[in-house]
C-alpha cells in the first residue's frame, strides 16, 4: 500500500515523526439543558470558586544551524525566524479545596521528559510542593517548524546531537509562563464552549480508519474529529483567557521551510491575541491569553488536498494562516455565544502515574477479543520509514525509497545492526505482529518507555493526558473509558495528546493491523491502546473515589549522557573585508504600495549568539511626528528574519515585511538587532538600519 513500507531506519535518525477571505464552517452547539443567561448565572452562583491565572513567555530556541523537529529531514536546518514561539500557561485553583492544576501549551514540536523534568525542578525551587508531577500538564502544539535537539533520548537528537540551548529556551520559557500565571491568579469565571469545525482537517489515513467498527466510525462523519472545545476565562464579564482544543497536525508548513514558526496553531493564537487590537508585541501582562492545544491529532492533517503544502491553497504560509484563522474564528464565535457557553462548576483534581509501557499486562476487558495480553518492547515498523506522505518528511538518511509497493534499499551497516538486534529477539517479532519490525528502538534504549499518563479535572472537563499522537478513534476509546467511570458526558472528556513526554503514535488494534505509517509508529504493539485505556480507567477510578496512586518508576536522568551538538554553535563573527557588521548590503526600494513586500539584506551575526527571548531580531518602524514608532517585530506573521552564512565567520541577514493591504501610508524603515561574538567570546551589539521608504495606498 502507498503508505506502508518503504525503507529503513538509521539508528542515528533524527525524527519525530494579509487579510484572509475564507470563512470556517462552524456550527455552534448548545449543550443539552443549557439555558439563556447560563454564563451570567454562573458568575452569580460560582464566580468566587476559582482563582485563575494566565501567563505567556517566549520559548524560541536557536533559529540557525539547528535541525527543525518533525519531518526527519536532515537538510531542514533552521535559517531564520517566521514567528516567535510561545508558552501559554493557565493555573486553575479550586478555592474550596485548595486543589490546583497547571495546563501549558507550548509552540514546540514535541514535549520530552527532559523538558518536563527541567520545568518541575525549577518549579520546586521556586514554589516548593505547590506544583509537581501530579498537577502540572505540559503539552505542545506539535508545530513541525520547531527547533530540535531538546530530548534526552538519542533517537530525537541524532544525527546532529543534543542542543542544550534549545532545551534551556523551552524550560526557561515554560517556567516563566507558569510563574506569570501564578502571579496573575485572580477570581474568575470559567465556561465551556463547544463547536464543530469541519474545514480545517482531513483524515490522512482513511484506509486504517475504515477498519474500525462502524459504531466508532459513525461518530466521525467524513473521517475527522470536528469538535472544538474552548475553556473560557472571564473577569468582570470580560474574556481574558481562552484555551482551545482541536485536532489537527502542525504540518501546514512543509519540510522545505527552514524558518522557525508556530505553524497553524501559532497563527490562531496570534490572530486572537493581537490582530485588530493594535498590539505589536506580547507583554508579561496581556489583555488576553489564547492557547490552541491539540487533542487526538494522530491522523488529522491540515493539508486538505492530502499533499504537503496543499490545502486550501498551494502557498504553505497562507495555508497555515487560513487553517489557523479557521480555528481561531470557530473558538471565538463559540466563546462569544452567550447562552451557549456552559458554566463551569465543580472541583479541580489531578492524577499522574508512570507506566513501563513496554511491559504491561492488559486485562481481557480492555482487549479486542476479551483475552488478556501484553504490550511489547518498543519497535518501529517499516511503514514508519515511509513517513506520512500527505504531510511530508519521514524519509531517513541513508535509505532509498522505492515505488511504494515494497521496493527499497537499506544502508548495509544500518541493516546489519537492525537485523542483529531483531533476530536476537524472535519474541519481539511475534509480539509486534503484524508489524514488520524495522528498528527495535526500545531494545537499543533510544526511546522513552516509562511514560507519564495523566488525568486532569477542571469542573466538568476531564483531560486524559497521554505522551503519544492518538488517532481520533484511539482518542475516542480513551475518552469513553474515562467518561464511563466518572459519569461525564463524552463531549466533556478530551484526549490531550502530546502531553508530558513523547512515544510516537497510538492507533487502535484495528488500525494497527493495517500497518500504515501511524501503525508502524505505534511502538508497543497491537495492545498499546488497550494498555493506555487500562491506565486511564485506573486514573479515573482513583479520581472518582478520592484515592491516591503511587507515582511509579520514572526514567533515569540522562542529562550526563548527551552527545555534544554538531551544529548551531558559533565561535566568531566578522564582517567581510571593506564592510562593517550591521551595514546594509541591499537597501529597500524608495516606495511600496500597500500589499507589497519590503526586503533588505545586511551584514549580520549568528543569531544563536543571543536568542533574544522576549525581544526581537528586527523591527518595522513608522515615522510619527518627530519619532520612530515600532509597528511590527519578528513575531508578526507579516515579517521574516532570514540568515545565511557567507563565509567561515561571516553571514548575512535578510529582513522582509509584507506590507498589510490595509497598512497606513507614511514613511517607514527596517531595523536589525543582533549580537556579534568576538575572539574572547564576548558579545557586542550589532545594529543596522535601512534607509527610509514610503508606503502609499
Amino acid at each position: 500500500m502507498r503508505r506502508r513500507l518503504l525503507g529503513g531506519l538509521a539508528l542515528g535518525l533524527s525524527l519525530a515523526a494579509g487579510p484572509l477571505t475564507t470563512t470556517p464552517t462552524v456550527v455552534a452547539q448548545a449543550a443539552p439543558g443549557a439555558s439563556t443567561g447560563a454564563t451570567t448565572g454562573a458568575t452569580q452562583r460560582d464566580g468566587g470558586r476559582y482563582l485563575v491565572g494566565r501567563g505567556i513567555a517566549d520559548v524560541t530556541g536557536p533559529v540557525a544551524d539547528v535541525q527543525l523537529m518533525g519531518y526527519a529531514d536532515t537538510a531542514q536546518l533552521g535559517a531564520g525566524l517566521q514567528q516567535r514561539q510561545w508558552s501559554r500557561a493557565f493555573v486553575v485553583v479550586d478555592r474550596r479545596t485548595g486543589e490546583r492544576v497547571v495546563h501549558v501549551t507550548a509552540d514546540l514540536g514535541l514535549m520530552f521528559q527532559s523538558v518536563r523534568d527541567g520545568v518541575l525542578a525549577r518549579l520546586r525551587q521556586r514554589y516548593g510542593a505547590v506544583y509537581g508531577e501530579r498537577n502540572v500538564m505540559l503539552t505542545v502544539t506539535h508545530t513541525h517548524a520547531g527547533v530540535g535537539g531538546q530530548s534526552h533520548h538519542a533517537l530525537y537528537d541524532l544525527p546532529y546531537g543534543h542542543q542544550p540551548q534549545a532545551l534551556d529556551a523551552a524550560v526557561d520559557g515554560i517556567v516563566e509562563s507558569i510563574g506569570r500565571a501564578h502571579d496573575d491568579l485572580a477570581p474568575s469565571t470559567l465556561g465551556l464552549a463547544t463547536t464543530t469545525l469541519t474545514d480545517a482537517s482531513v483524515n490522512r489515513s482513511a484506509e486504517s480508519f475504515a477498519l474500525n467498527p462502524r459504531r466508532d466510525r459513525r461518530r466521525f462523519p467524513g473521517g475527522i474529529d470536528p469538535q472544538s472545545t474552548t475553556l473560557t476565562v472571564r473577569r468582570g464579564g470580560v474574556l481574558v483567557g481562552a484555551l482551545t482544543w482541536f485536532a489537527v497536525h502542525g504540518t501546514s508548513l512543509t519540510a522545505e521551510n527552514r524558518l522557525v514558526s508556530g505553524d497553524n496553531k501559532g497563527y490562531a493564537a496570534y490572530a486572537w491575541e493581537r490582530l485588530g487590537r493594535g498590539v505589536d508585541r506580547r507583554d508579561a501582562d496581556p489583555d488576553l491569553v489564547a492557547a490552541f492545544a491539540q487533542t487526538n491529532a494522530g491522523d488529522m492533517s491540515p493539508n486538505l488536498r492530502l499533499r504537503p503544502g496543499t490545502g486550501p491553497t498551494t502557498d504553505e504560509f497562507r495555508n497555515a494562516a487560513i487553517i489557523g484563522r479557521r480555528q481561531q474564528q470557530a473558538a471565538r464565535t463559540a466563546s462569544g455565544a452567550g447562552d451557549r457557553v456552559e458554566p463551569v462548576t465543580g472541583g479541580v483534581d489531578s492524577r499522574l502515574v508512570y507506566v513501563d509501557m513496554s511491559d504491561v499486562d492488559v486485562a481481557g476487558r480492555f482487549t479486542p477479543d476479551g483475552e488478556p495480553g501484553r504490550t511489547c518492547t518498543g519497535a518501529l515498523g517499516t511503514s514508519f520509514a515511509a513517513g506520512s506522505q500527505e504531510d511530508g518528511g519521514g524519509a531517513p538518511p541513508g535509505f532509498t525509497e522505492g515505488d511504494g509497493e515494497g521496493e527499497f534499499a537499506v544502508n548495509p551497516v544500518v541493516g546489519l545492526v537492525s537485523d542483529l538486534l531483531y533476530t536476537a529477539s524472535p519474541e519481539l517479532r511475534d509480539c509486534q505482529a503484524p508489524k514488520d519490525v524495522l528498528a527495535p528502538v526500545g531494545t537499543a534504549d533510544l526511546v522513552q518507555q516509562r511514560l507519564p499518563v495523566q488525568l486532569v479535572r477542571i469542573g466538568p472537563l476531564y483531560l486524559v493526558g497521554v505522551p503519544v499522537e492518538p488517532t481520533i478513534v484511539a482518542g475516542l476509546r480513551l475518552r469513553q473509558a474515562v467518561a464511563r467511570v466518572v459519569g461525564a458526558p463524552l463531549r466533556h472528556v478530551l484526549t490531550q495528546g502530546y502531553a508530558n513526554a513523547f512515544a510516537h503514535y497510538l492507533t487502535t488494534p484495528e488500525e494497527y493491523d493495517a500497518q500504515q505509517y501511524e501503525g508502524g509508529s505505534t511502538l508497543f504493539g497491537r495492545l498499546e491502546l488497550p494498555a493506555f485505556t487500562q491506565v486511564a480507567d485506573r486514573l479515573a477510578r482513583s479520581m472518582r473515589d478520592g484515592t491516591s496512586l503511587p507515582l511509579g518508576e520514572k526514567e533515569r536522568d540522562r542529562s550526563a549522557e548527551q552527545v555534544p551538538p554538531l551544529t548551531g554553535r558559533n565561535r566568531l563573527d566578522t564582517a567581510p573585508p571593506g564592510s562593517e557588521l550591521g551595514e546594509v548590503v541591499t537597501q529597500p526600494r524608495a516606495s511600496y504600495r500597500a500589499g507589497g513586500t519590503v526586503e533588505a539584506v545586511l551584514v549580520g551575526a549568528h543569531p544563536n549568539n543571543d536568542l533574544r527571548r522576549g525581544g526581537t531580531y528586527l523591527t518595522v518602524e513608522r515615522r510619527t511626528g518627530d519619532r520612530w514608532v515600532r509597528v511590527a517585530s519578528d513575531d508578526d506573521w507579516a515579517t521574516r528574519f532570514g540568515w545565511r552564512r557567507t563565509g567561515p565567520t561571516t553571514s548575512e541577514v535578510t529582513l522582509s515585511w509584507d506590507v498589510p493591504a490595509t497598512g497606513r501610508a507614511g514613511r517607514y524603515r527596517l531595523r536589525y538587532l543582533g549580537d556579534a561574538k568576538g575572539p574572547d567570546g564576548a558579545l557586542t551589539p550589532v545594529r543596522g538600519t535601512t534607509r527610509t521608504f514610503t508606503v502609499r495606498r
